[in-house]
């Protein structure tokens, strides 16, 4: 219980931070990979649509756990809070009420990288439909 007192924080931020650098890096990618996209490169509606969706579920897949993640380190402080508690014998509000709160960062945390992503996401996800849209059109012609 030592350990996860000293470093839940500090493994729930990493993870969290991880997640983040991994999304930013996705969407820069996918925008710097919008900015230079030709068509004519593309031999068919397929091959194109899977070229310009590249790394969307990587997206997904953070922005839907990264509150998991949080939520995950907001459980694991309040059980060293109440289990710190019943090794000290007396119940301290004021002990509890820190220790508590102390744990919310980490949901607090999650949501901030979650939003974000989930924004990005939907944003990506609208430029996908409109190119994927503008391929068909020029294919027709």
């Amino acid at each position: 219980m030592e350990f996860l007192r000293n470093y839940i924080d500090l493994i729930i931020f990493l993870i969290l931070g991880i997640m983040a650098f991994i999304a930013l890096w996705c969407v820069i990618e996918r925008l710097l990979f919008f900015r230079k996209i030709n068509f004519t490169n593309y031999k068919n509606q397929e091959e194109f649509d899977n070229a310009i969706s590249e790394n969307l579920t990587t997206i997904y897949i953070i922005y839907s756990n990264a509150p998991y993640i949080g939520l995950l380190g907001t459980v694991i402080g309040i059980m060293v809070t109440f289990y710190e508690m019943g090794l000290a014998g007396n119940i301290d509000v004021k002990s509890i009420v820190i220790g508590l709160s102390l744990a919310l960062k980490a949901t607090a945390l999650g949501l901030l990288v979650a939003i974000p992503t989930l924004i990005a996401y939907n944003a990506l996800l609208r430029k996908i439909s409109l190119l994927s849209s503008t391929y068909r059109i020029n294919q027709n012609d």
